[in-house]
């Protein structure tokens, strides 16, 4: 089944739907949790025809660690969503990460990495990648950085747009022709769109990996994770990394998170909306310096938003003229924001985000050395709360500090 931005609510009613009885005609609306550590073949051709066909790169169950019909289900339903050829499914968003960045580059090899990637992208390279001889840069997410960066033994571009925590919008298409002209795979994590609201495979991305246990998942109940492959040439050094490795997947995880996807746009949606009702207070709010989500018309990214993207989340940032103090009162008065570090989920969470963690980024520091002058800056992920309610938990913490 192919997508359209124009049915994709459609697609994801009825991808990796449980198939009718072929003899009662009938069968389940929601596809069964199939679980199982070994896999039975019919006779010693069929053994050997899977196993032929799991070392070319094709999807074959031939161990239960590779996952039967629920996790093939949940695999074609994020192809359908990022317009891919194979997913490969992992633990958590890191490890598909960890797993993806481990298929393409080996000892010797150099990566470029844009700094506003997250933040565990920077510990996965400096305790493992580094002492397996990979070398990897964080810089500016801009081509002159990037041609300065550039090394003979550079094999990888991996990027995430919006950037982490300051919701930074990258011009996707221009990043990846620069590195396909220079030979690199690029790899882009698009936890934040989820195949709904935003598509890198689209914009010439390779390779597009993603946490589900955020909006995909939706209820905050599991960890799961997925790389997406673009093109069948690029199957195989993924399909071989995935099963070396043993990154197994509990079949109940799949199936609530195939569960949960069918709900993807009608929170997605909402989450958008009620952020952008949050964004219009924040900026009125005489101790907000900046509010950060490419949604709102006032992002310095809201053009490319625009151009590249088809909607929001609840995700966002704002900068505020609060001291550490300050802030940490004012995260400890709301009660309707839950303190916490994912999103994604159904309810609303607030985080302090870390000066140093912040530093890292080369777009706060132009800002910083622009002008603005903020304390703090809070992370929040708007869910699925009333919005009036929301705002109103938001005024009396404001009052509060």
């Amino acid at each position: 089944m192919s997508i359209s931005a124009d049915r994709v609510d459609t697609v994801l009613q009825h991808v990796g739907q449980a198939p009718l009885n072929p003899v009662t005609g009938t069968g389940p609306v929601s596809l069964p949790a199939v679980r199982t550590s070994t896999v039975r073949f019919a006779s010693m051709k069929a053994h050997d025809q899977a196993q032929m066909a799991r070392h070319a790169g094709h999807r074959v169950a031939t161990y239960g660690r590779v996952g039967l019909d629920t996790h093939e289900a949940f695999e074609a339903l994020v192809c359908e969503l990022e317009g891919g050829q194979r997913a490969f499914l992992a633990p958590s968003g890191m490890a598909a990460i960890s797993m993806t960045l481990m298929a393409y580059l080996s000892a010797g090899d150099h990566a470029l990495v844009t700094d506003s990637v997250y933040g565990p992208v920077r510990a996965f390279h400096k305790s493992v990648l580094a002492r397996m001889g990979v070398a990897m840069d964080f810089v500016a997410p801009d081509i002159d950085s990037l041609q300065a960066a550039l090394r003979p033994e550079t094999r990888v571009l991996y990027l995430e747009s919006p950037g982490s925590l300051l919701m930074q919008m990258l011009d996707v298409p221009a990043l990846v022709r620069w590195a396909h002209d220079r030979g690199l795979l690029v790899v882009a994590d698009n936890t934040w769109g989820s195949g709904y609201v935003y598509r890198p495979l689209a914009l010439g991305v390779d390779i597009s990996v993603l946490a589900a246990t955020k909006y995909l998942g939706g209820h905050s109940d599991l960890m799961l994770g997925a790389a997406v492959v673009r093109d069948a040439q690029h199957v195989r050094a993924l399909s071989d990394t995935h099963y070396a490795l043993g990154s197994t997947v509990g079949a109940d995880d799949v199936w609530l998170a195939l569960r949960g996807a069918r709900t993807l746009g009608l929170r997605m949606q909402a989450c958008g909306d009620h952020a952008l009702q949050v964004c219009e207070w924040l900026s009125a709010q005489p101790s907000v310096r900046r509010v950060f989500f490419p949604a709102w018309p006032h992002d310095p990214g809201h053009g490319l938003w625009q151009r590249d993207a088809s909607g929001s989340n609840g995700l966002l940032a704002v900068a505020l003229d609060f001291d550490r103090h300050q802030a940490r009162r004012l995260v400890d008065a709301l009660r309707l924001f839950g303190i916490g570090y994912s999103w994604g989920g159904y309810e609303s969470l607030v985080s302090l985000v870390d000066p140093e963690t912040l530093a890292q980024h080369s777009y706060w520091r132009s800002l910083s050395a622009g002008g603005l002058q903020a304390g703090s800056v809070l992370r929040l992920h708007v869910g699925l709360e009333d919005a009036a309610d929301l705002l109103q938990d938001l005024e009396s913490a404001f009052a509060a500090v």
